[in-house]
């Protein structure tokens, strides 16, 4: 079951040095998640290149105390400030911030301080369950199994964003062209290189991933300019944060809607693309609905922060079972942590559960222990951490990018990896100028060699039939259905949402 490993990674937390960079990581996580419009992603795009010579296990509490911390910071914002830190707290609005303006912010900060963590013990409890299970399961696995699954992974997280269909499958579709550049996987041909030597090897994931997230939201930042929280009430930030045991407690009573709230999150972040903002408001939306007095929410009802802040940090260990199990990143988090991965020299996919346990299972305990640790380090620093929203982008703006770009440079010490990250921070503000999902192009960029090496390995094995060769698998089988089920299921829900108007 893995047990042996679990308890190797947490006597080396105990015993050695590594405790250091898991409280490194929760503190960087907790600032950055109070910070509204970095979040995460950002925070993971720029310890990508740090991790560069540390031990492959003290990365992993590294980056799982990033990826522990991040949503507890957001939701501090969110309810002090009405500004939420990070997209999937947007939900704990609702009802933290009326809850603040009653008077009860320190409840309010109390419970999604609980709740975030028993959230994130629920997940990971889960993945912990899960990786057994995966191995006999990726055995099984094939080249036409795989290549269905890559293109599964890209659908379910283009058709993920609501509206945006066409526009997360041409980002999609953008992606995979960056896959392609660079030499043949299969005959080591080069291929739309433009006679750049530095493109032999293909587009870089670690410039990309740092231009894409980190580059392109200081420019967002830097444009609308003020502070970082775009406004923010004074009396928000010096209300009084008390009864934050009474908030803890409440979370204990209201263990339903804790469950509730876990169990979507963990289940809507093994779901590639999909992520803790559609978790957090699928957790808060069946509360409301469930509850035999829905007007209450949106008016300060405790139930209504607990719902998603433990289905934000559930997703996080839902995530991981994607990524580690096949490759496919859950979230953008995870997309970043698989950077970590591959600059690591680690295979990310079945190759990891077979041959990394090591490194799984200290990341299990990272974030388990960062869940924890950033909730009690978010109620002692809670008002202090509120005011770095109140520092002008002038400051911050400057600092990230300097950090970034002496990160990518510092990696392998090519000036070409600078402009990369500088290019594709402007193409990242584009798609966010426009609307555009950068986690789909991202991640079709992750994906792209694996679907086309998997593609050419069923061409050779099936003698050029290939759909007749998946077809005569059972598990391809299943997998054609899945992705046709997915690319339709926003159309017919589009198709009766409209005859519900023309009937109504």
């Amino acid at each position: 079951m893995g047990f042996d490993a679990l308890l190797s990674a947490l006597l080396e937390v105990a015993n050695g040095g590594s405790i250091l960079f898991l409280l490194a990581g929760v503190m960087f996580g907790l600032c950055f998640g109070v910070i509204p419009g970095l979040g995460g992603t950002t925070a993971l795009a720029l310890l990508i290149p740090v991790t560069f010579g540390m031990d492959s296990l003290d990365a992993m509490y590294l980056a799982g105390g990033v990826m522990g911390a991040t949503s507890f910071g957001g939701s501090i914002t969110a309810i002090l400030l009405n500004t939420p830190g990070t997209a999937p707290n947007a939900a704990t609005t609702f009802d933290g911030y009326p809850l603040a303006q009653q008077g009860k912010a320190g409840m309010a900060i109390g419970a999604s301080a609980c709740a975030s963590a028993m959230g994130g013990l629920i997940g990971l409890f889960t993945l912990i369950i899960f990786i057994p299970v995966a191995k006999e399961i990726v055995l099984s696995f094939g080249p036409a199994e795989f290549f269905l699954l890559t293109i599964l992974g890209l659908t379910a997280i283009a058709v993920s964003v609501r509206g945006k269909l066409l526009r997360g499958l041409i980002a999609g579709v953008i992606g995979l062209c960056f896959a392609f550049v660079g030499s043949d996987a299969i005959t080591g041909d080069l291929r739309f290189t433009g006679g750049i030597n530095y493109l032999w090897d293909g587009i870089p994931l670690v410039p990309t991933l740092t231009g894409m997230f980190a580059i392109s939201q200081m420019i967002e930042l830097a444009l609308k300019g003020g502070s970082v929280s775009g406004g923010g009430s004074e009396p928000a930030i010096k209300m009084k944060i008390n009864g934050v045991w009474e908030g803890v407690i409440s979370v204990f009573k209201n263990w339903d809607v804790l469950l509730r709230g876990s169990l979507i999150g963990t289940l809507i972040g093994a779901i590639p693309g999909l992520g803790g903002t559609v978790a957090s408001f699928l957790a808060y939306s069946s509360t409301v609905q469930t509850d035999k007095d829905p007007d209450s929410y949106g008016k300060g009802n405790i139930r209504g922060v607990i719902a998603p802040e433990s289905a934000n940090n559930a997703k996080d260990g839902g995530s991981l079972i994607p990524t580690v199990a096949f490759g496919i990143p859950g979230s953008a988090e995870t997309a970043l942590f698989l950077g970590i991965l591959v600059l690591h020299g680690i295979d990310p996919g079945p190759t990891m559960l077979l041959h990394n346990e090591r490194e799984i299972y200290g990341l299990i305990v990272a974030i388990t222990f960062a869940a924890f640790g950033a909730s009690l380090l978010g109620l002692i620093f809670s008002r202090f951490l509120v005011l770095i929203t109140r520092v002008d982008v002038g400051i911050v703006v400057p600092t990230v990018i300097a950090i970034s770009l002496t990160g990518v440079y510092v990696l392998d010490g090519r000036m070409a990896d600078v402009f990369l990250t500088v290019i594709m921070g402007l193409l990242g503000y584009l798609m966010i100028r426009f609307d555009y999902p950068r986690l789909t192009l991202v991640i079709a960029l992750v994906l792209g060699e694996t679907a086309e090496k998997s593609f050419h390995q069923v061409q050779l094995i099936s003698d050029g039939n290939g759909l007749q060769f998946m077809m005569a698998r059972p598990v391809s089988v299943i997998l054609i259905v899945a992705i046709i089920f997915t690319f339709f299921l926003p159309i017919a829900r589009k198709i009766l949402a409209n005859r519900k108007k023309e009937a109504a």
